[in-house]
């Protein structure tokens, strides 16, 4: 049995495409083990699996000045240290990475020991994370066709982002019912992340009347965000987070606006549902979602807003044109080659094993 050991933390966007690839690993026989943070996200959600998990220090290598950027680079020679123990007890055959902090001591102690990595950038431009471990790397897979631009030649694959299996599984009836929803009238989904947008949230409440003349509303509004005053508005339902419902509420919905985190994007495309990217300015980020937006936009998949320049008027207009050609940018993501993630990278994992 061939052995492959995964790697990525900090956030959930690390950790969700590993956990995509686990029944497709599993169907091909390979004993999977996991590295990740002492304490990060990434314990709880890959416990969840059942695939036993092995903690190592990590620090965070800041491209700006904090005191803790004297005490950090030790944290990561302590990694470095401790994953090298333990690629010595697993012997992996071949190591997935898919970003984050915690990847670099695993990564640079896997070219140490001569194993083939493999590694998974989510963003248009490599995080700082993942340009350390590049030299480190035998392949490199990513989400977007320019991408390929900043990574050498001979590594980069066009892969687009593994999708859990359980979205495609989503159940319209069932989500409609478990929104009080008729099949008569479209609806529209609002995503702001598992934080919520402030932004985002605001804009939509200030259209409700408007909207719900023509639509029915999903709206996951993050964490603390549901609106009391709105809780017996008919066609309108809030939640500030949907686990186990969401591929139903996904397969319920017949437009999506969004944040552009790589991830999120990712599914959007998958599941072809024509979607307004509204990203987060360059001023609350390092300008990724900007960036990955602007590419969902080229390629016909999504319509993009800038958060600042939004108004009542402007939000309504976009999403009713959004509405009337939706059928355009379904056929646009029919025609995309970035919806095979699981096939292409499982593939190359099975090529440089053997």
């Amino acid at each position: 049995m061939n052995r492959i050991l995964m790697t990525g933390g900090g956030t959930a966007g690390h950790v969700t495409p590993n956990i995509a690839l686990f029944p497709r690993l599993k169907e091909l026989q390979y004993d999977i083990s996991y590295i990740g943070s002492y304490d990060g996200i990434e314990k709880k959600l890959i416990k969840e699996q059942n695939i036993p998990y092995y903690g190592i220090s990590s620090g965070k290598l800041r491209r700006y000045f904090d005191l803790k950027n004297f005490s950090d680079p030790f944290k990561v020679i302590k990694g470095y240290h401790e994953a090298k123990k333990l690629l010595k007890q697993l012997k992996p055959d071949i190591i997935f990475s898919k970003g984050g902090f915690v990847t670099v001591p695993v990564v640079l102690a896997a070219k140490k020991s001569k194993i083939p990595v493999i590694i998974h950038e989510s963003d248009m431009t490599p995080g700082l994370a993942n340009k350390i471990c590049i030299p480190s790397a035998s392949k490199i897979c990513c989400n977007f066709p320019e991408t390929l631009n900043h990574l050498p030649k001979d590594k980069a694959v066009l892969s687009g982002s593994p999708i859990r299996e359980e979205l495609h599984q989503g159940n319209k009836k069932k989500g409609l019912d478990f929104c009080g929803f008729t099949s008569q009238k479209p609806v529209l989904m609002v995503i702001g992340g598992s934080l919520g947008s402030v932004a985002i949230n605001d804009a939509i409440r200030a259209i409700l009347p408007d909207l719900l003349n023509d639509f029915q509303i999903i709206h996951l509004c993050g964490k603390a965000n549901v609106d009391a005053t709105l809780l017996d508005v008919k066609g309108y339902v809030q939640y500030e987070y949907v686990h186990k419902e969401l591929a139903n509420l996904f397969a319920a919905s017949d437009l999506v606006i969004s944040r552009a985190g790589a991830n999120a994007i990712c599914e959007l495309l998958a599941l072809r549902k024509p979607n307004i990217l509204i990203p987060l300015p360059a001023a609350s980020s390092r300008g990724d979602q900007i960036l990955n937006a602007k590419s969902f936009e080229r390629q016909g998949f999504s319509k993009v807003l800038e958060e600042d320049k939004i108004t009542g008027d402007l939000l309504l207009k976009t999403i009713h044109d959004l509405y009337t050609n939706k059928t355009k940018y379904i056929a646009a993501m029919e025609q995309s080659t970035q919806n095979d993630a699981i096939k292409i990278i499982t593939e190359l994992i099975e090529k440089l094993t053997n």
